[in-house]
């Protein structure tokens, strides 16, 4: 008797399992993040940006996430202590990572944090430079790919050491006096006087702060009460100085490792959309000022993650959605004119690279080759992965679209098209949108826009 007794309670649990008190009783999503953070620092001798590698002044990283959702393939996203990584550099890094993960390239977004003490890196450039004698003018292509290789490594191991997400935090907090606006209008509406990152000149320095985004975001993950990672974007250039020889992440580097080495929690920052955007106002170029800006920064993020919301992650609430677009072409760029510069064995070594990396965009825009934006959904937050030097104005439309929406902006990510302003911005006149900046022409505005719009499923669109 005592046995079938124990025989039926014993089903009537398998068919009403006990309740825990705390316990949510709802379906589970199987989210699991991991994370990677390998060292991207130049060999000495090498080149960065305008300037041969001297010394290692503090370490550049290259690191990211890796995100598993169900039985979707991962989703990796990246950010490089670089300048710029364009046309053939994004190909090698996202088929790095793709291979190493099994995922597919489109699953995969490539970001620089824009330091100009950094190297570049286009492998499509290099090749055809490369073909006239001049292999390594623009950088160093081995310890490039090697960056590659060794970040694609540490993405597969992230995913055999990553851990459950059961919530997403979102936070946003001010940053003061950091960031300006860079063109400065006259009365006519054109560019009167471009303030840049460092403006020694005081009373340029007074001018408005003009139109910026003060916010810094952050997008955390969480297993449980332990934060997996942090993800945060900020629009502004970031260069204090440079033009040292000294690799070096600059302000919003030395930010992000003091957060993450206050905090113990993997912290991946992302560079928003500041190509009009600069510490200008707020910096004469001392070198003691890069710590300032950087505790500023700091400081911001640390706003952000205190106000952080955390929400669980629910069914469906996590999505990867990527619009192709293809980019107008700029009208300035003459092929027969970048390949002369290119045979030519008098011109520096850096001036065959740019007019290897234009004629690859032009060859590139002229075979309607797309760049692909891409939007990941995190329950009612929304991540937009951009190209370029973007305008802050188009961070600043695409919270408009959704202000119903936590949307938050990394661009930077091709660095092909160079600087790429608003439509009206073309017509002012000024470096950003010049011929020797920009890539692009005046209906870009339109282009991008419309795929985020799409992206963000705004209304009417």
């Amino acid at each position: 008797m005592r046995s079938l007794l124990t025989l039926f309670c014993a089903a009537i649990l398998l068919v009403f399992p006990p309740f825990v008190v705390g316990q949510e009783n709802t379906p589970k999503v199987k989210v699991r993040l991991g994370t990677f953070d390998v060292d991207a620092s130049p060999p000495t001798g090498s080149p960065l940006a305008y300037d041969p590698t001297k010394g290692i002044q503090t370490p550049l990283s290259c690191r990211g996430i890796v995100l598993q959702v169900d039985s979707e393939k991962p989703i990796v996203l990246c950010a490089v202590d670089w300048i710029g990584i364009s046309s053939g550099g994004q190909t090698v890094f996202k088929e790095a990572f793709a291979t190493a993960v099994n995922t597919t390239p489109d699953r995969v977004v490539i970001h620089a944090l824009h330091q100009h003490d950094a190297p570049r890196c286009d492998f499509d450039a290099e090749k055809l430079i490369a073909e006239q004698g001049a292999s390594g003018g623009g950088f160093d292509p081995k310890f490039a790919r090697g960056v590659a290789d060794k970040a694609a490594a540490a993405a597969k191991k992230a995913i055999s050491e990553s851990q459950p997400v059961t919530h997403i935090g979102v936070g946003e907090g001010v940053v003061e006096k950091v960031a300006s606006n860079r063109r400065i209008l006259g009365p006519d509406g054109k560019v009167k006087v471009t303030r840049y990152t460092a403006t020694k000149n005081p009373e340029i320095r007074a001018l408005p702060v003009g139109t910026i985004d003060p916010q810094l975001k952050i997008v955390s993950f969480w297993n449980g009460e332990k934060a997996i990672a942090a993800l945060s974007y900020y629009a502004t250039h970031p260069q204090s100085y440079y033009r040292t020889g000294m690799a070096n992440p600059d302000f919003p580097g030395l930010a992000r490792n003091a957060r993450q080495r206050d905090t113990g929690i993997p912290h991946i920052h992302f560079n928003g959309a500041g190509g009009n955007i600069g510490a200008g106002k707020w910096n004469d170029g001392s070198v003691e000022n890069r710590q300032v800006l950087a505790d500023k920064v700091a400081a911001g993020m640390e706003r952000a993650w205190n106000a952080t919301n955390k929400t669980p992650v629910t069914a469906g609430s996590i999505g990867w959605a990527v619009e192709p677009v293809a980019l107008p072409v700029a009208e300035h760029l003459d092929a027969k004119a970048l390949e002369a510069t290119i045979a030519n064995r008098v011109a520096t070594p850096g001036d065959r690279y740019m007019a290897a990396k234009k004629l690859v965009w032009l060859r590139r825009c002229e075979n309607d080759d797309t760049i692909p934006i891409s939007c990941l959904s995190l329950n009612d937050a929304r991540i937009l992965h951009m190209p370029g030097e973007l305008f802050v104005e188009y961070q600043l439309s695409a919270q408009k679209l959704r202000s119903d929406l936590f949307v938050a902006m990394a661009a930077y990510g091709d660095y092909a098209p160079g600087y790429i302003g608003t439509e009206i911005a073309y017509g002012q006149g000024g470096y950003e949108t010049s011929d020797r900046a920009s890539r692009v022409a005046s209906g870009v505005e339109k282009v991008l826009m419309d795929a985020v719009a799409k992206l963000l499923d705004a209304p009417g669109k």
